[in-house]
């Protein structure tokens, strides 16, 4: 068995990071002998699919995008009650990216319609009713100025624009071609922070959208997409489940500020922090592992529905190397649904698991139908779901 594992260890040593599911992660902001620290982290989404793009509405409530029947809606979570609601249902589109605006009871979102377009509209926190806010530009991603002024990321055949826009009289100008999605307002400031693409490295880059000027901060870390401010002028970038920072104002280099040690979570990607400095929220990619886990633990309850759940709909299943046993999730609930019905006492447990990049090898001990025996099984997983097991027993 250890000469058949290191086989696949070796032939899965190239396979590539999957996208997986994400969640959002709310942590507690320390500041203990003027060091700050991030304590108490835990999963405020929780949800299967698409939970993403956090922002606070104030110091006690975080906005984020998540999926449900089928569409992506705005949630709202109370951080003191530990609850969860949704603003918006809207059945012929989906919104992304929201944010508060300033001076009103009111947030702004990307709607993206079943049609394809897709605008910036107004919604009402107390009803959830919607106004079009931009009827002319493909809005990317956005941060609010003041409640006139908006910065906006256009979508461009070539990449995006960095776009200020006046909503008194409507007219906008393009400042930089080729930016990021990481839009800020810079704190103790009357300025924005965008990451420029134009050169490599990338830039930290300021903005004054009133006189247009643009400034060099610093070199983005390491190319990556998302950072946020903390108040006391440190940028927080990531870097797989560690977080780095900068204080660009006296380093010239990123340091670690925080590695984060969860099985089930990689690829930090979204930041934000509450206006209160209190919190900060953090998307992660669910881990290949933990939806190999996920599975696990629905065969042993022989829970159907939660196990089919973990596999795409065209996932594929071997026999070790290469003979295709069958394709598509409603042929593995043929395979499946009489075996857990008849079977009570069916159990797996893992004596080895190997995880690189998006596979997972397990080495398993089953018990079925009063039968005991061994048997490997290689999952890869793909956007979320287990698209192929290879077994050899």
């Amino acid at each position: 068995m250890k000469t058949i594992l290191s086989t696949l260890i070796f032939l899965s040593a190239t396979a590539l990071f999957a996208q997986t599911n994400t969640e959002v992660y709310l942590l507690d902001v320390k500041t203990v002998d003027r060091k700050t620290e991030l304590v108490n982290p835990r999963n405020i989404s929780n949800n299967e699919g698409y939970d993403n793009q956090p922002s606070f509405y104030d110091g006690e409530t975080l906005l984020f995008s998540s999926t449900r029947n089928g569409q992506t809606d705005i949630a709202r979570y109370d951080i003191k009650a530990d609850s969860l609601s949704f603003i918006t249902d809207t059945p012929q589109g989906s919104e992304y990216s929201p944010l508060k605006i300033p001076g009103r009871n009111s947030i702004s979102a990307i709607r993206l319609d079943t049609t394809g377009l897709q605008r910036l509209y107004e919604y009402s926190v107390w009803n959830g009713s919607s106004t079009e806010l931009l009827k002319n530009l493909k809005v990317g991603y956005h941060v609010w100025y003041d409640k006139d002024w908006i910065i906006l990321t256009v979508l461009e055949d070539s990449g995006m624009d960095l776009v200020v826009y006046d909503l008194k009289d409507g007219s906008h100008r393009t400042i930089q071609k080729n930016v990021g999605r990481s839009l800020h307002k810079i704190p103790n400031s009357n300025l924005i922070s965008f990451i420029s693409k134009e050169i490599d490295p990338w830039e930290i880059r300021s903005l004054n959208p009133v006189t247009g000027e643009v400034k060099k901060i610093t070199d983005m870390y390491e190319n990556t997409d998302d950072m946020c401010w903390l108040s006391n002028g440190t940028i927080i970038a990531a870097d797989n489940q560690v977080l780095v920072q900068i204080d660009p104002k006296n380093e010239k280099e990123w340091g670690r500020f925080l590695r984060l040690e969860k099985k089930e979570i990689s690829n930090i990607s979204r930041i934000a922090v509450s206006p209160n400095g209190k919190y900060l929220a953090l998307v992660f990619e669910q881990s290949a592992e933990a939806i190999v886990q996920i599975q696990l633990n629905a065969y042993n309850d022989r829970n159907l529905e939660a196990f089919l759940n973990t596999y795409s709909h065209d996932v594929q299943v071997f026999n070790f190397p290469d003979e295709l046993r069958f394709k598509g999730r409603a042929n593995m609930r043929e395979q499946y649904s009489d075996f857990f019905r008849n079977t009570p006492d069916l159990h797996c447990e893992i004596k080895n698991r190997i995880v690189i990049g998006n596979k997972v090898i397990d080495e398993e001990y089953i018990t079925a139908n009063e039968t005991n025996f061994s048997a490997v099984a290689i999952y890869e997983v793909e956007n979320g779901k287990i698209a192929k097991v290879t077994f050899m027993k």
